[in-house]
């Protein structure tokens, strides 16, 4: 049951086939099973049980809320949960408790959604690996599994011990490990400039950046305001629309959502692509991005082209300087965003009391790590009176040229853009940890970040496993607000490559769980 899609699960739920109840319990119990990979920060066991409990006598009485009564999902840590610890992975607001929800949370517990705890990341959703949190870095489940055994040659990494285990990407590294490792159906990311797309290529999911101003940011702790979105991250692109569709509109607590009502995203079933145009970026083509990605994307290509596809080279010139000015744009909004955490009104408050300067110094010394300050420190430098001109102004032009990239390429017609989304497979965290944060998140974040600089929709699809059986994905890009438009693709792209369910080794009875395991396609086979 748990190896279901959101919709099949929603099914057995209304047929009576199991209970919401017992639908938790399960989730619940593989959990427990799955602490070692450090996926959840706060588990909400009581909540959950009684919001299954709620669910089931609606089911009852025939009355039920739609397709995602019922269904157990996770929440990253950085979004306001009524009730229950929000942390950011961070020491400033380590305890502390918001008494709202976020509009995305709570459409979805509107819905029915069963809440089963909020997921680890980067302190303060900074970084591409989620291992800079205070609770310790996120264990990609790849690392337990079957495949990654038997191809890579691997001992399999023991659960408490420091194996060479792999890390998820990040920084929404928890809510992917806790979808891959079956312990819910949907679980929500942000993303700034990748972090829910990255993981999702890590973890062998699909990964979901809406279009900016799509779905509400309301009670997402923000980290850079004009980029940031909710992300969904779920095992196929169906249960990615059934979640946006329940998330879309317009939220009069965030000015920035869309006026105009939304239309279902539930794309139709793609028989023909003949009249699609796709385009391959070349300046995506970088010396960095390892052989077995680059083939697969040749091969993606390929595959549209033998169905009828007209597949082309575009140019989007401004990408060499996206990263630098990602860095620029990123640093300074963050600055100003982590202004708010001071001592004074919520959060860590030091116990100096000489002065407020003082207490100010203290607490943000003691509440943040070394890499959100590096990041204020950058952020304020970029701010100055005789920098601002200089970096930020100039920045935001260069923004504008890179989003106008965008826009030329789609008005010459072609439908979507078809990119890697991350250089290579996951790598062993030990091998991670060799380079700081900042330039592991240049690197991380190079097809990624300019898709937030332009406010433009992308999916992460898994595609094959590499020869070290790890999951490789891809990334399809639309114009803004054609979200349905890019899923239908990715729909279509997904059912070709028929990516393989990942077989973990600590499950006992694998196959009860993972029912419904798909077969490996030929297609796009190393």
């Amino acid at each position: 049951m748990l190896g279901r899609t959101l919709r099949e699960v929603s099914a057995a739920l209304k047929q009576g086939q199991i209970t919401p109840t017992e639908l938790c319990q399960k989730c619940l119990s593989l959990i427990r099973k799955t602490k070692f990979l450090n996926a959840y920060i706060t588990v909400s066991e009581e909540v959950a049980l009684k919001q299954a409990e709620e669910s089931e006598k609606r089911y009852k009485e025939g009355q039920s809320l739609g397709d995602l009564d019922g269904i157990p999902i996770s929440v990253k840590d950085n979004f306001s949960t009524s009730g229950i610890k929000t942390t950011c992975a961070s020491n400033m607001l380590k305890g502390y408790v918001p008494p709202y929800n976020a509009t995305v949370v709570q459409k979805l517990l509107d819905q029915g959604a069963v809440l089963m705890g909020k997921t680890n990341l980067d302190e303060f959703a900074m970084g591409s690996g989620s291992t800079d949190g205070i609770f310790g870095p996120v264990k990609n489940p790849w690392s337990f599994s079957r495949q990654y055994r038997e191809r890579g040659q691997q001992t399999p990494c023991e659960e408490n011990t420091n194996s060479n285990w792999l890390i998820t990407g990040g920084s929404s590294g928890g809510s992917a490990a806790a979808v891959a490792a079956f312990t819910c159906f949907v679980a929500l990311g942000s993303d700034t400039g990748g972090s829910t797309r990255n993981p999702a290529a890590h973890c062998g999911l699909v990964g979901f950046k809406p279009s900016y101003g799509l779905v509400s940011r309301h009670g997402l702790i923000p980290l850079v305001n004009s980029m940031d979105v909710p992300g969904i991250l779920t095992r196929c692109v169906d249960d990615t629309a059934i979640v946006l569709d329940v998330l879309a509109g317009h939220d009069p607590k965030d000015s920035t959502t869309v006026q105009d009502p939304v239309k279902p995203f539930v794309p139709p079933i793609l028989t023909d692509v003949s009249k699609l145009c796709i385009g391959i970026p070349k300046e995506y083509l970088v010396p960095e991005l390892s052989s077995e990605v680059q083939s697969l994307w040749s091969k993606a290509a390929d595959l549209f082209k033998s169905e009828g596809a007209k597949v082309i080279e575009v140019s989007l010139p401004h990408t060499r300087y996206s990263i630098v000015c990602y860095h620029v744009l990123c640093t300074s909004e963050v600055a100003s965003n982590m202004a708010r955490f001071d001592g004074l009104e919520y959060g860590h408050r030091c116990n100096t009391s000489v002065s407020t300067e003082a207490m100010y110094a203290a607490t943000r010394r003691e509440g943040f790590n070394d890499v959100v300050r590096g990041r204020i420190l950058s952020g304020n430098f970029f701010l100055l009176k005789e920098n601002y001109e200089h970096y930020f102004i100039k920045a935001q032009k260069v923004r504008r040229l890179i989003a106008n990239d965008f826009v030329s390429v789609f008005n010459s017609g072609v439908d979507v853009l078809l990119t890697p989304t991350t250089l290579s497979e996951a790598v062993p965290y030990v091998e991670f940890i060799k380079e700081d944060n900042r330039t592991r998140s240049a690197q991380d974040d190079i097809f990624t970040q300019a898709v937030n600089m332009a406010g433009l929709p992308a999916v992460n699809i898994p595609v094959a496993l590499s020869s070290q059986g790890l999951p490789i994905g891809l990334q399809f890009i639309g114009p803004a607000f054609c979200d349905k438009q890019v899923l239908t693709v990715a729909k279509w792209f997904e059912k070709q490559v028929q990516f393989p369910v990942i077989q973990l080794e600590f499950m006992e009875d694998h196959s009860s769980i993972l029912s419904n395991e798909k077969l490996p396609s030929v297609s796009l086979k190393q």
